[in-house]
């Protein structure tokens, strides 16, 4: 039976702290979203996809 991992440093992770194995390595987490570390990628659609999108969704699908 594997058990989990601290998403830092790797270490089994502790029940109060999950998904860590520590305070410190949920700090270290927290303070790489605030600096901008971590990133969720984007795509942003111009005006002209996302009116094709909605007409898309809004037909009714033929079965």
């Amino acid at each position: 039976m594997s058990s989990a991992a601290c998403t830092i440093c790797g270490k089994p992770v502790v029940k109060p702290h999950a998904p860590f194995c520590s305070a410190r390595c949920r700090e270290v987490d927290l303070n790489r979203w605030f600096t901008g570390s971590y990133a969720v990628a984007a795509v942003e659609l111009d005006d002209v996809e996302m009116d094709e999108i909605e007409q898309a969704l809004a037909k009714p699908e033929s079965i």
